[in-house]
C-alpha cells in the first residue's frame, strides 16, 4: 500500500468505519425489533435465537477465509464485494414473507459481512503503520460500536413503532452505496506480499464445529438431548480434526502457531467471552423491556441509552490508554464493570428496580466500550502484516463466535425455564442462570486481561512473531515451512 498523507489516513478510517457502522447498526436494531418479529412471524423463543445466530453463525464461520482471500487477491476488492452481498441480503430480509426466509436472507447478509470487518481491520492495520496511531484509530473504530448502539435502539425503536420492522433493514442501503462509491474513489488497493493458498478442508471443519455446535445449544431445549446430543459428537468430531489437520498444512486457514502468544490467545478468549456477554445481555433486556414490562420499541430503545452512551464515550479513551499505557487497564476496568453488572441482575434482581436496572446498564456499557480496542491491538499487534487480515480475521470470528454462543445458550437456558402460560410472572427467575453465566464471561474478561498482560506473556508475544518471521522468510525464499 503506498503512503497516504494525514487526511487522506484519516479518510480511509472513516470508509471503513462505515463498513462496521451498517453491520453493527443492523444487530442492534435487530434485537429492539425481536418482539414485533416474534408477533408478526409467530415466532418461538428459539426462532428468535435464530434470526441473530443464523448471521453471526456464518459471519464466524466465513470471516478467516474472507481474510486470507483479501490478503490474496486484494483487501480494496473483497471489502468492495462484502458491501454490494451485505446490501442485497438487507434488502431481501425487509421482504422476506416468512421467518424461514427472513433466517436465509440473514445469512446472506452474513456472507457480505463476513467481507467487511476483518477487511476493513486490515486496510486499517496496513494505513496505520505507527502504533500509537494505530491504536488511536482503533480507538475511533470501537467508538463505531458505541454510535451503534446508541443510535440502533433509537432509530430501530422508531422505525419499528412508525413503519414496521421491515423498515430496519432499509438503512444499511443508502450507507451501503455510500461507502461503495467511496471505497472506489479513495481506498488504495493493497495485498500480502505472498499470496496464501486456500484451506478447503479447514474451511469445511470450520463450517462443521460451529454450525453444529450452535444447533446442539438452541434446540436443546426444544428437541431434548436424542436430537441435539448427535450434533453436539459432530462439533467435538470437527474440533478434533481441526487440531489435527491444520499444524500439518504449509498454509492454513487457522495458523494454531498464532495461539503460542498468550495475549493473541487471551485477546481470543476475551472477545469471545465479551461478546458472549454482549449477545445474552441484549437478548435477555429487549425480551424483559418489551414482553415483561409492556413496552413499546421506541421506549425499550430510550432505556438502552445508559448502556449506550458509556460505550460511545470509553471505547475513545480505552484506544487512548492502550497506545500510551499498553492493554491492561482498560481489560481490568472491562472486567470489573461487566462483571459487576451482570452479578446485579443474577443476584439482586436489578430489572425489577428502575434504579439498579440503570445502574446496570451504565456498568455494562462502561465494560463493554473499554474491551474492544484492547481485543484488536493485542491481535494484530505483534503479527507480521504479511498476516494482519488472518490475524484481524480470527479477532473478528472470536467476537461472532462469542455473540453466537451468548445468545444460543442465554437462549436456551431462558427457553428451559419460561412458562408460556405465565410468560411475565416467570421469566425474571428463569433468567436468572442466564445472568450467572454472562458474570463468569466478566470474570474471564477480568482473569486473562491480568494474566496475559505482563512481562510474561509479552515475551511469548516477541517469540511467536519471530517464529512466524522466520517463516515467512523461509516460504519467500522457497525452502517451505
Amino acid at each position: 500500500m503506498p503512503e497516504l498523507s494525514p487526511r487522506r489516513r484519516l479518510l480511509v478510517l472513516a470508509i471503513c468505519c462505515m463498513s462496521l457502522l451498517i453491520v453493527s447498526l443492523d444487530n442492534t436494531v435487530l434485537n429492539v425489533a425481536l418482539p414485533a418479529m416474534q408477533r408478526d412471524l409467530d415466532a418461538t423463543t428459539s426462532g428468535l435465537q435464530w434470526t441473530i445466530d443464523a448471521y453471526t453463525l456464518v459471519l464466524a464461520t466465513l470471516l478467516m477465509l474472507a481474510g486470507s482471500t483479501a490478503d490474496r487477491i486484494g483487501r480494496r476488492k473483497v471489502f468492495m464485494a462484502g458491501l454490494v452481498v451485505f446490501s442485497a441480503g438487507s434488502l431481501l430480509c425487509s421482504l422476506a414473507p416468512d421467518l424461514e426466509l427472513l433466517i436465509a436472507a440473514r445469512m446472506v447478509q452474513a456472507v457480505g459481512g463476513s467481507m467487511l470487518n476483518p477487511v476493513a481491520m486490515s486496510i486499517i492495520t496496513n494505513t496505520f503503520t505507527d502504533p500509537r496511531e494505530r491504536a488511536r484509530a482503533i480507538g475511533v473504530w470501537g467508538a463505531v460500536v458505541g454510535i451503534s448502539m446508541a443510535a440502533g435502539p433509537l432509530v430501530g425503536g422508531l422505525l419499528v413503532e412508525s413503519v414496521g420492522w421491515r423498515s430496519i433493514f432499509w438503512l444499511n442501503l443508502p450507507v451501503g452505496l455510500a461507502a461503495l462509491l467511496l471505497t472506489l474513489r479513495f481506498v488504495p488497493e493493497s495485498r500480502a506480499p505472498k499470496a496464501r493458498r486456500p484451506d478447503p478442508v479447514g474451511q469445511f471443519l470450520v463450517i462443521v464445529l460451529f454450525g453444529s455446535l450452535t444447533y446442539a445449544i438452541i434446540e436443546a431445549p426444544e428437541e431434548g438431548i436424542a436430537t441435539s446430543g448427535p450434533f453436539a459428537a459432530l462439533a467435538l468430531a470437527a474440533l478434533i480434526g481441526l487440531l489435527r489437520y491444520e499444524p500439518r498444512r504449509a498454509e492454513p486457514l487457522i495458523d494454531l502457531r498464532f495461539f503460542r502468544s498468550a495475549p493473541f490467545s487471551g485477546a481470543t478468549v476475551v472477545a469471545v467471552s465479551a461478546f458472549a456477554g454482549l449477545g445474552g445481555f441484549l437478548f435477555l433486556s429487549t425480551l424483559y423491556l418489551q414482553n415483561v414490562r409492556g413496552l413499546d420499541a421506541l421506549h425499550a430503545g430510550l432505556w438502552m441509552l445508559p448502556m449506550a452512551v458509556p460505550t460511545f464515550l470509553c471505547a475513545p479513551l480505552s484506544g487512548r490508554l492502550v497506545g500510551t499505557r499498553g492493554p491492561r487497564l482498560p481489560l481490568i476496568v472491562a472486567g470489573v464493570a461487566m462483571t459487576t453488572s451482570a452479578l446485579l441482575f443474577a443476584a439482586f434482581d436489578a430489572e425489577t428496580s428502575d434504579g439498579t436496572l440503570f445502574l446496570g446498564y451504565v456498568l455494562f456499557g462502561v465494560g463493554f466500550g473499554f474491551v474492544n480496542a484492547p481485543i484488536t491491538n493485542t491481535a494484530v499487534s505483534g503479527m507480521p502484516r504479511s498476516q494482519a487480515g488472518v490475524a484481524a480475521a480470527v479477532a473478528s470470528t472470536s467476537r461472532q463466535l462469542g455473540q453466537t454462543l451468548g445468545v444460543a445458550v442465554v437462549g436456551a437456558v431462558l427457553a428451559a425455564g419460561v412458562s408460556a402460560s405465565a410468560y411475565r410472572e416467570t421469566f425474571v427467575s428463569a433468567a436468572v442462570p442466564g445472568w450467572w453465566i454472562l458474570t463468569g464471561c466478566g470474570l474471564m474478561v477480568l482473569v486473562l486481561g491480568v494474566l496475559t498482560t505482563g512481562p510474561w506473556a509479552r515475551r511469548t508475544a516477541e517469540r511467536t512473531a519471530r517464529l512466524l518471521e522466520t517463516k515467512d522468510v523461509r516460504e519467500t525464499a522457497g525452502i517451505g515451512a
